[in-house]
């Protein structure tokens, strides 16, 4: 039996999950919930009472949220080199809850047709979608990754979210986005979640029939 528990939904926020194991390259147990009674079932609410995916539990600890289940999988697998050193950690963690915050917000009001209203943007955190996005495109403008030289945690995460951003038209495409993107699915991590969750996709969808 593997030391992590991955509980997840192809059809959601555990591809990213599943791209950091991939990264990781521990072996993890997976569960797949649907939307309706598996993730509202007592035994899943007693691990994440959100009701939602995705989660792991490694060693008996839970963890939920995406952007957590990534800091907490680098520190817990150092041999994977996804997290920098402590003295250079500065972009990681920057980055990261950046996109965990900010741009999920931001990307998330926008799909839905919320609009700020006029002088209100202090309220809303991340200010406007518009300010959202520039400030995301410095992290990936060069020619590397957020921390340099080293892919990370946070590439994972931020680099989802520009990924699907870009492939469902959330995120403005931009030269900058377009050039990270290409990088990130060059990974051979990233392509083994690709095939994996559309495996599974596959799979549940012939199993609803």
């Amino acid at each position: 039996m593997a030391e992590i528990t991955f509980y997840t939904n192809p059809m959601s926020r555990g591809q990213i999950v599943r791209w950091m194991l991939e990264e990781v390259g521990e072996p993890y147990d997976l569960v797949p919930l649907d939307y309706g009674t598996g993730m509202k079932a007592s035994d899943y609410l007693a691990i994440n009472p959100m009701g939602k995916v995705p989660a792991i539990v490694h060693a008996g600890k839970t963890i939920t949220e995406a952007a957590a289940i990534c800091a907490y999988l680098a520190d817990a697998f150092p041999a994977a080199h996804l997290a920098p050193p402590i003295d250079r950690r500065a972009d990681y963690y920057r980055w990261l809850f950046f996109a965990a915050g900010p741009v999920e917000a931001a990307v998330t009001n926008k799909a839905l047709g919320f609009i700020i209203p006029e002088g209100r943007e202090r309220m809303a955190g991340y200010g406007t979608f518009d300010h959202t996005i520039d400030a995301l495109e410095s992290a990936v403008s060069g020619p590397g990754w957020i921390c340099s030289d080293q892919f990370t945690a946070a590439d994972v995460y931020v680099g989802a979210q520009i990924d699907w951003g870009l492939q469902f038209g959330t995120i403005p495409n931009r030269p900058s986005f377009d050039a990270y993107a290409v990088r990130l699915r060059d990974r051979p991590g990233y392509q083994r979640q690709r095939e994996l969750d559309n495996a599974l996709i596959a799979k549940m969808q012939r199993n609803s029939q």
